[in-house]
Formats: C-alpha cells, structure tokens, sequence
C-alpha cells in the first residue's frame, strides 16, 4: 500500500465516522497539528480531539479537492463538511501527512479559525 492509499483510507473511515477504523490507520506515536488551535502526539490525544466530529449529529466529509503525493508524503486541498452545535460548516483545510508502514505518524492541518468560529456563530 502506498502513502496516498494510507491517507484516503483514514479520511474514508473518518467520514463513515468509524473511529476504531480511522484509529488504526494511526500510529501510536503520531504528531498532529491543526495549526490555529495547537498540536498533540500520540493516537490517544488524536481520538480525543477528533471525537466530538465523530459525535456530532451530521455527517463528517472530507472532501478531497486536490491531491498529490510523493514518497510517503501526501498534501491534499480539502472542504471539511461536518455539524458542531447545531451549525453545518464547511471548511476549507490544507493538510499534509507523512505515512511510514501503512499509518499516518505527521498530520498538519491549516485552515482559517476565524472563518471556522464565524460559521460556528451563525455568520
């Protein structure tokens, strides 16, 4: 399997909103950073933050825009779609990944907070 498989594979989990599935697709010592809001490391702190999409009552896309990969590196261009409070927000999010034996061990996410939080109240 290649790195570009890896991470479609993640992202296809994430949006069934299978957490143990999308988990595995994660090493244990993974770092993660979604840059406006801060970073963490290791699978459990991942599943930590990434719970509340998976709770939430809408569905969860992440909708692959563009995409590119080189080695075990992938870059994608996404719209995240998901539901927080009540709210439906779409978000446009760049991210890259390195994957090394078949798990994601680097995820950074950029995307404008201020754009996300105007969303979140109604605006």
């Amino acid at each position: 399997m290649n790195a570009e498989q890896a991470v479609n594979n993640f992202i296809a989990d994430v949006d069934r909103k299978d957490m143990d599935a999308a988990m595995a697709w994660v090493a244990e010592d993974c770092y993660d950073d979604n840059v406006p809001l801060g970073n963490r490391r290791g699978r459990a702190k991942m599943r930590e933050f990434l719970w509340p999409f998976f709770t939430s009552a809408g569905p969860v896309k992440f909708e692959i825009v563009r995409q590119t990969a080189a080695g075990n590196i992938v870059m994608n261009e996404r719209i995240d779609r998901f539901t927080m409070k009540g709210r439906e927000i779409a978000l446009p999010v760049s991210g890259v990944c390195e994957v090394n034996n078949d798990q994601l061990t680097f995820w950074r996410d950029y995307f404008a907070n201020g754009m996300f939080v105007q969303q979140l109240n109604g605006g």
